[in-house]
């Protein structure tokens, strides 16, 4: 016969099992939601399904990405703002995914907390879902991990993993890329999920309060409400131009490593790209940050987008095609300039950055 003399439970070392079942009950309807052809937006199961076939792939090639959010959910903690943040959980991964040509199929997330709280969870998750409408994708999963001693009751973390699908011969980038190839950059929604490290510190050595006025122009907002601005998702648009246009050859993610780091990363040997700095339209934040915390240019430019989340590489008898067909779609487009023959440097600034 056992020994209960004791009669510990789950709940008492910290592991709430029945909010756990709480929040699952409150998320499902957020879930059903993001239902799409291929998923039918379900959870509960061990495994979550998708069905290429349903979803209209005929050879399809299949393209994963998963990231987090960094320590911009410090920012969420600290503020009790929590309804965006999934969001920028899902753009992290599905803007990685629609620079290669992949449509984002489906997603999948993990929450680990200290101490779950299911209204918070609920906040959370349905940012989440809200990500994958906007990405076309269908959120068919995830773990929530109650973790007492490994976080403090009131931290989390997020993790995501997203999967994309392009037809086999359809993915990015081109292998045509080069001279004179025109760069278009789309505006950032802000600082998005990446720097947040420097961003914490800035605020902390200005003395400010996220509750407080922005002390920048900001729509009325505080300072923590233009912090957790989310992370703009470029999927419907790019796929917009992509499928409608000949002129798409390759896309980069503006996010850490900014501008220095992203845009080499999708061009082959013997091209570099010209950038004008002068053509970037900087957000007001970034201009805070840069001036409060005696940030160098150089440094914003390989730390944060700038205000340029995405760049656009396509022919130039194409540009303006693209061009429309973005705008059409809500982009605000800037043109950042074209690809040259590489010599010492793969990017090239020319011109003054708005700070």
């Amino acid at each position: 016969m056992s020994d209960t003399r004791n009669g510990l439970t789950y709940a008492q070392a910290g592991v709430d099992i029945d909010a756990g079942n709480e929040l699952v009950r409150r998320i499902k309807p957020h879930v059903k939601a993001t239902r799409r052809p291929g998923a039918d937006g379900e959870i509960g199961g061990f495994g979550g399904l998708f069905d290429l076939k349903a979803a209209g792939f005929t050879d399809p090639v299949l393209v994963a990405a998963n990231d987090g959010v960094g320590t911009k959910l410090k920012i969420a903690i600290d503020t009790g703002l929590h309804d965006t943040i999934g969001i920028d959980l899902v753009a992290m991964c599905v803007n990685d995914l629609v620079v290669q040509g992949a449509e984002p199929l489906f997603f999948l997330d993990y929450f680990a907390t200290g101490k779950l709280d299911p209204a918070q969870g609920e906040a959370i998750v349905k940012g989440i879902a809200d990500g994958c409408r906007l990405a076309g994708c269908a959120l068919i999963g995830g773990e929530t991990a109650e973790m007492p001693g490994l976080y403090a009751e009131k931290d989390y973390d997020l993790a995501g993993f997203a999967v994309g699908a392009a037809e086999r011969g359809q993915l990015l980038p081109s292998a045509d890329l080069g001279v004179g190839d025109v760069l278009l950059g789309l505006a950032s929604s802000g600082v998005h999920s990446n720097g947040y490290s420097l961003v914490r510190r800035i605020v902390e050595l200005s003395g400010a309060a996220y509750d407080a006025p922005a002390p920048f122009k900001a729509g009325g907002r505080t300072l923590g409400e233009t912090l957790i601005e989310p992370t703009r998702i470029y999927v419907k648009p790019l796929l917009a131009a992509i499928r409608e246009t000949a002129g798409v050859k390759a896309l980069a993610h503006i996010t850490g490593g900014g501008f220095v780091e992203n845009i080499p990363r999708v061009l082959p040997d013997g091209l570099a790209a010209s950038v004008d700095m002068s053509a970037i339209e900087v957000p007001p934040v970034f201009r805070w940050l840069a001036a409060t915390g005696g940030v160098s240019r150089d440094e914003m430019l390989r730390t944060f987008n700038c205000g340029v989340g995405m760049v656009v590489a396509v022919g130039a008898q194409a540009a303006d095609e693209v061009e429309a067909v973005l705008r059409r779609e809500g982009e605000s487009v800037m043109r950042l300039g074209t690809l040259i023959d590489r010599t010492d440097r793969s990017v090239v600034f020319q011109g003054e950055l708005k700070l």
